[in-house]
């Protein structure tokens, strides 16, 4: 035998693996070939596919070995080449596996050896050669980590040992959420009270926020724990899924009705709060009630200091609180640029995030979708509008006469032509490309968002027959709010168009959405990121892989954040009497 002839899984299987049988490591401490990304999403016009090739940038990653210590913690990461390269070859690719999967200690093998880098510093020297005999025990690498994370008394290994939850369907923490699970419980074990989490919207908070509970709820850690959100919606989603496991221990909070005996509590922080005091029945709880406070979207004002939200916090100052959110912080208000509504207050209270995964890293990993903008400017919108002197409205009332701006359309001026050009523009861009596509048109109010409704009515055929082709979904229309159900439903044709003001932008996972229309005025990065984030889910079996914004008041020009959320693949912006749908690609080069 010529090693060098050697495929790289021969090399795998005739000298790796039994070196660390030969070290003491059992098979079940580690898996081979363990996937880490999908492959990000190619868009090109219409067209939308995978990265196959692992060699190509944003292709998929596939670690050759990672180790694991109690069955869910990675330890190590090996990587695998043929023996025509030298024993270090694989390093590079080692370290970034072991960076992406928080691991402390990287090696590359050829066969002949290998080499280990040690990413803490514990060990000296950093990177050393070492025999294919002399690879290192479990004790070894396991002693490292828990030095390197600060993990020294017996309470403490029990808890970040504490196995995940497991329903015998395969699913499991993705690489990023087993980083954020496993960091929070390590924060925990060592005392810290605040903790926040950033994750992209549709990377699984609240998948996250589960393996959390369940890990400390079982270690009996925490053994009661308040869930707060802000959404109805998004209580009974998570009720219903990620948290059903808990059963008969859980119960949402509802009628201001307080009920002692269970151990997972989920609520609206409007059931429990109030400006009467009467309303305020958190207060019926004892102080020490919870251990542990989760609060999902936390960016909505949570621990601002004159919040409903961070009345709760006070009040159960001695519970551990952890926010969770795609928004920890807002852009500073630019000169002549209106207020910002969100100041920094996650980070003021709860500290610096432990963990953060980005729309950016989630779109290069291939588990969010990556998105195109079309801008449409209106000759109204760039150049203002100044009404004649004596223009009245319908109702005979005299208009103002001053320049109206695009901030002032649909609040402090409605022009019907500007509302029906919007209407047309929509109509246009679904008629081209997918008529049946799951649209949400974000209006700056409920009578705006029922005008927007009407003018699509009237535009598109069988809208005029089907009368959920497009509905209004407000909180002030219970018809319409029925109906949302059915609208983020994958294998419910009806609604297509959902139009709406506030209700739709958070909590709602409508995980086939292609098309975001935003004819709001956005002045909030926090409400700008939760709108985008409708799109951002990928369903390709339902063949979701992208999504586009159309943006009719400028918001994707104000609020870009390249380093979180990356780069959109196009940007176009037709000019009047062009077509909505761009007939030549522009890239957006990195």
């Amino acid at each position: 035998m010529n090693k060098k002839d050697l495929s790289e899984r021969d090399i795998c299987t005739r000298f790796i693996t039994p070196a660390l049988v030969a070290a003491g490591w059992e098979h079940r401490q580690f898996r081979e070939e363990v996937k880490l990304t999908d492959g990000r999403v190619i868009v090109r016009g219409k067209l939308a596919s995978r990265l196959q090739n692992p060699a190509v940038k944003g292709g998929p990653k596939r670690a050759d070995y990672v180790l694991y210590a109690k069955g869910s913690i990675p330890i190590a990461v090996i990587e695998a080449k043929r023996n025509i390269y030298a024993v270090g070859h694989g390093m590079q690719q080692a370290i970034d596996y072991a960076e992406m999967l928080d691991a402390p200690i990287a090696l590359s093998s050829n066969g002949d050896g290998f080499l280990l880098h040690d990413r803490t510093g514990i060990t000296e020297p950093t990177e050393r050669e070492l025999a294919l005999e002399d690879f290192p025990t479990y004790d070894d690498l396991w002693a490292i980590y828990q030095q390197w994370k600060g993990i020294e008394s017996e309470p403490q290994k029990k808890l970040v040992s504490q196995p995940y939850h497991t329903d015998g369907s395969g699913k499991e923490p993705r690489y990023y959420q087993r980083v954020a699970i496993n960091r929070t419980l390590e924060a925990i074990a060592k005392g810290q009270q605040r903790i926040l989490l950033v994750m992209a919207t549709g990377a699984g908070k609240t998948y996250t926020a589960f393996q959390i509970i369940w890990r400390l709820w079982k270690a009996r850690a925490k053994k009661r724990i308040l869930f707060l959100a802000d959404r109805n919606i998004l209580i009974d989603q998570t009720i219903q899924q990620d948290f059903a496991p808990f059963g008969e221990v859980m119960h949402k909070i509802t009628d201001r009705t307080v009920k002692k005996n269970y151990e997972i509590y989920l609520c609206l922080y409007q059931a429990v709060t109030g400006t009467e005091e009467w309303k305020q029945i958190y207060r019926q709880f004892p102080a020490d009630f919870f251990d542990l406070i989760v609060i999902d979207e936390c960016h909505r004002g949570s621990a601002a200091d004159d919040s409903a939200w961070r009345e709760v916090l006070d009040y159960f100052t001695d519970a551990t609180h952890l926010g969770m959110t795609a928004t920890p912080k807002e852009k500073k208000p630019e000169k002549g640029e209106t207020q910002i509504k969100d100041p920094e207050f996650n980070l003021k209270y709860f500290g610096n995030p432990i963990y953060t995964y980005s729309l950016k890293q989630g779109i290069e990993d291939g588990f969010l979708a990556p998105y195109k903008v079309i801008r449409v400017v209106t000759d109204v919108d760039a150049l203002g509008y100044t009404p004649e002197q004596g223009k009245t409205d319908r109702d005979g009332q005299l208009v103002e006469q001053r320049q109206y701006h695009t901030q002032d359309f649909d609040r402090q001026l409605i022009l019907t032509q500007r509302t029906k050009l919007v209407a047309r523009r929509v109509w246009e861009y679904l008629k081209a490309t997918d008529p049946m596509a799951k649209t949400m048109v974000f209006c700056d109010d409920q009578p705006h968002a029922e005008r927007m409704r009407q003018e699509l009515v009237k535009l598109i055929p069988e809208a005029a027959s089907n009368r959920r082709y497009v509905v209004r979904i407000t909180g002030d229309d219970q018809e319409g709010k029925a109906l949302l159900s059915y609208f983020i439903d994958n294998d419910e044709p009806y609604p297509v168009i959902a139009t709406t003001s506030k209700l739709l932008s958070t909590g709602v996972d409508a995980k086939t959405c292609k098309l975001i229309v935003l004819d709001q005025t956005i002045l909030s990065i926090s409400q700008f990121k939760q709108i985008v984030g409708r799109g951002t889910r990928i369903r390709e079996d339902y063949n979701k892989l992208y999504f586009t914004i159309m943006d009719f008041k400028g918001a994707t020009r104000l609020f870009q954040d390249p380093e979180f959320d990356g780069e959109p693949v196009t940007v176009y912006e037709p000019k009047p009497g062009e077509s909505i749908v761009p007939r030549r690609i522009r890239p957006i080069l990195q």
